[in-house]
């Protein structure tokens, strides 16, 4: 082990630390705003229980606007909205603020494309049997989609991990700001190869959970 990584450990295991806590953050954002968001979206599309073609349109122009930023552009962009919910605009609590507001809409996509997979005759025969769109929400379309909508999240962790990093080029903590500093600014190639061997093992970690997981709930 070279001189250099021994003596970045202690940093590394904060810019781990700190990496964990924004993809926390993000990742729960996503879920709890961004999965009610796609099944919204799911269910005031064309031929559902809840239709309004208005608001579909809307939201749907929404996710699909927020989708299109580079993660860059939008990290710089949510700088003033960032100082306000955090306080400050550098740290991995100020890089959270646009990662969640990236998760959020790129989850509701997922959520919406995993959803449109559940059989309609399994919505149509819950409905016949006089479920309300709460039960039919939660006992059917999430139930009946749950495998996929694991490896989802799967999917987005992995890209929001790459994402933390990038959030490192402004001053965002975690890994990312690790291998910039060292790796880039001060030529320590060691380092950056460290940074880089780190996020291809926590990318493998996290896509062999989310596999596990959703084939341990695929029931079919």
């Amino acid at each position: 082990m070279s001189e250099n990584i021994v003596a970045i450990l202690p940093e590394l295991w904060l810019a781990a630390g700190q990496t964990f806590l924004m993809l926390a953050i993000g990742l729960s954002a996503a879920v709890v705003i961004g999965g009610p968001l796609g099944v919204l979206i799911f269910l005031l599309g064309p031929g559902q229980s809840l239709e309004n073609r208005p608001l579909y349109l809307v939201l749907n122009w929404i996710v699909n606007t927020v989708r299109s930023f580079p993660f860059i552009i939008l990290l710089v962009a949510l700088v003033p909205f960032t100082r306000i919910v955090a306080g400050t605009s550098i740290g991995p609590l100020a890089a959270a603020v646009p990662l969640s507001v990236a998760a959020i809409p790129y989850f509701a996509r997922l959520v919406d494309q995993c959803i449109r997979e559940v059989p309609r005759g399994v919505i149509e025969a819950a409905h016949a049997m006089g479920a309300s769109e709460l039960q039919i929400v939660w006992r059917v379309l999430v139930r009946e989609s749950r495998s996929g909508l694991v490896l989802a999240l799967t999917v987005l962790a992995v890209s929001f991990l790459s994402y933390s990093a990038v959030a490192g080029v402004v001053g965002g903590g975690g890994i990312g700001d690790l291998a910039i500093r060292y790796g880039y600014y001060r030529f320590q190639t060691d380092v950056m190869l460290l940074t880089v061997a780190l996020l291809i093992v926590l990318v493998q970690i996290i896509q062999f959970l989310g596999n596990h997981i959703a084939q341990r709930l695929d029931k079919r």
